[in-house]
């Protein structure tokens, strides 16, 4: 299983992709802002392996981005820290860029967030 040791690079980049820089983190992370809490909404929002969820998970909790309550035991929701939730504008701004770089010519691009509804 994969584990989280945080780096001790110089450069801010290079610390903030030790622990964002998996693309199921990302994802997950996603998916957490969503709405997403329970391990089951995980694997089928996402088609992640339980395996590959159980260790990005265990690495969140390591890095502080997401915590599991009940700490022990089934049924467990995990939370988005605070430290989690002031990767929103970085969210924002990535959804932006992405919408204007990466979709052709008349394609739709989501909005970012979603609009309820």
């Amino acid at each position: 299983m994969k584990s989280y040791r945080p780096s001790r690079a110089p450069c801010p980049i290079a610390r903030a992709a030790r622990v964002l820089g998996d693309r199921w983190v990302l994802l997950i992370l996603r998916d957490a802002f969503l709405g997403a809490e329970r391990f089951e909404e995980f694997v089928e929002r996402l088609g992640i392996n339980r395996a590959a969820l159980t260790s990005r998970l265990a690495i969140m909790q390591e890095a502080g981005l997401i915590r599991r309550d009940p700490p022990e035991g089934k049924r467990a929701r995990y939370l988005l820290t605070e430290k989690a939730h002031a990767l929103a504008p970085l969210y924002a701004e990535m959804a932006g860029w992405s919408a204007a770089h990466l979709y052709g010519e008349g394609e739709t691009t989501p909005a970012w967030p979603p609009n309820p509804g």
